[in-house]
């Protein structure tokens, strides 16, 4: 059924308005599936494009993701669009990787993961003797975890009885909560290195691999199990194929369009606030703002009771990453297109970041060479490189004005020495650097925390901000600070969320 055929928009929703603050991907995947079912759907975005964090940007003729460069569980966008009445393949060129990666270990050992079981077989045998059985093992392991916990990322978590869900409830002897990450992985393989090739997912979620609980051993799995995808022209894509789709269906988006405030009447948000002084009025509110930003910017202190600036500056966050995003005048066709070096010794690289709050002399860092895969990113004959590295957060106090450009000189060394990337620096003809200092101050990230609050224990599931705001009714939440989390498949997987609990107040299925 097209989505906007007359019975996809029943009167229980004629002339209902949904304004939702931000076109990040969880406002978008929101807004697609609402505008489909014959909402009135307005995004207002502070940018002068799409994306929020899966935005990109040009440096002369090179075009760089801002933000995530994997796309993984695939699956979860396909269903936003199924769901909206599209095909995902009808906007974007999804493109599988083989391998997924390269990882480089200190000692100078390296391991390049396939998702080809018999390449993955001898990468694994050659890397440590005997460790493709312990393979097998985690393989069949995980996805029986992977197959209990899925389903109950899809439940709202807006009351404590939803603890008691079916769902939950069978899924308990896997959740693995109350041990660490790379206790999990420690069944599987004795190698120290093995492990860590299998746990340092965490830090996509940006926490530590031997204080993220071992529930998040199925990210790996993922992988794993169902591939790493790039897109053609970077990840930004999705977002603008997203826009695509919720155009078609009627919404409508104004970029350049910051929000100054919700504004809450009688206890129910009723609209926005922009920032040029126009009031906007509508049934529902979506925020799709880093959470701490909008509870502390766009949220009056006297619509909150619980989050109040004291309790929010209490939790828990995730690091930040220092980024550096190079075009250089040489290509470099031996190198995958995702790397990550590690530091020698790994544990105290992720305790300085997350404990100590320091930066670290001996770093680990991520590479993405994407002009080996994806020639619309460069010119001929040339790269454009993405480097992010782990670093605190704004709780560390480090004073980045000072420490930049020493900072950036040493991961330019670090590419160069630890990474192959030989002449690079000589080759360097435009770039840009994100420090935890610009993603508070440019971007909106609250404490420069670019994965949001930490996914701790005490704050997933219920305790986490629920996609139906607890402050003030007629108000949704998605993006990374609310239930499921943060990372791409899991902040679509908000917007599917949020957008169902909007259509079950009306009697809409989705």
């Amino acid at each position: 059924m097209a989505p906007n055929h007359p019975n996809n928009n029943p009167l229980s929703v004629a002339g209902k308005k949904v304004i939702i603050v931000g076109a990040g991907p969880g406002g978008l995947a929101a807004g697609m599936l609402l505008a489909s079912k014959g909402y009135s759907v307005e995004i207002y975005e502070k940018e002068d494009r799409v994306g929020g964090r899966n935005s990109f940007f040009r440096l002369g003729e090179y075009v760089f993701d801002i933000g995530p460069t994997f796309f993984m569980m695939k699956d979860v966008l396909e269903a936003v669009f199924h769901k909206s009445g599209k095909r995902l393949e009808d906007f974007v060129e999804p493109i599988r990787l083989d391998p997924m990666y390269r990882l480089k270990f200190a000692d100078g050992r390296i391991l390049y993961p396939s998702p080809d079981r018999e390449k993955m077989r001898q990468t694994m045998e050659n890397f440590s003797e005997g460790s493709f059985s312990g393979y097998l093992k985690y393989l069949e392991k995980e996805k029986k975890k992977y197959d209990k916990l899925i389903p109950c990322l899809s439940i709202p978590y807006g009351k404590i009885s939803d603890f008691f869900s079916r769902h939950l409830l069978s899924a308990v002897p896997y959740l693995d909560a109350h041990t660490s990450l790379y206790n999990v992985l420690s069944r599987y393989f004795d190698d120290p290195d093995t492990r860590i090739a299998f746990t340092f997912q965490a830090k996509y979620i940006g926490m530590s691999p031997w204080t993220a609980p071992g529930t998040f051993s199925i990210i790996s799995y993922i992988e794993h199990g169902g591939g790493i995808y790039h897109v053609t022209g970077g990840l930004n894509r999705l977002s603008h194929g997203m826009t695509e789709a919720f155009k078609q269906s009627g919404g409508r988006i104004h970029l350049s369009s910051p929000v100054r405030k919700i504004t809450v009447e009688d206890g129910k948000a009723t609209g926005v606030e922009l920032e040029d002084g126009r009031m906007e009025r509508a049934d529902y509110v979506v925020v799709n703002a880093d959470f701490a930003y909008a509870m502390t910017e766009l949220v009056d202190s006297k619509d909150r009771k619980k989050w109040t600036d004291r309790n929010l500056a209490a939790k828990d966050y995730s690091c930040s990453t220092f980024m550096l995003y190079l075009g250089v005048k040489k290509e470099f066709r031996d190198i995958a297109h995702h790397s990550i070096l590690f530091a020698e010794d790994y544990k105290r690289n992720v305790d300085e970041i997350t404990k100590e709050m320091v930066l670290s002399k001996d770093f680990s860092f991520y590479v993405q060479n994407a002009s080996v895969t994806d020639k619309t990113l460069a010119p001929q004959g040339k790269s454009t490189i993405y480097v992010l590295v782990p670093v605190p957060n704004n709780k560390s106090r480090i004073d980045w004005d000072s420490e930049k450009q020493g900072f950036r000189n040493r991961v330019i060394d670090a590419l160069e020495t630890r990474g192959g990337y030989e002449g690079l620096r000589d080759n360097i003809e435009v770039e840009k650097i994100i420090t935890p200092k610009d993603w508070k101050e440019d971007h909106s990230v609250y404490l420069g925390a670019t994965f949001n609050l930490a996914h701790n224990v005490g704050q997933m599931l219920y305790f986490r901000p629920h996609n139906e705001f607890e402050e003030f009714g007629n108000c949704y939440l998605v993006g990374g600070g609310t239930h499921p989390g943060s990372g791409l498949p899991t902040i679509y997987e908000s917007g599917r969320i949020s957008a169902e609990l909007i259509m079950n107040r009306d009697g809409i299925k989705l």
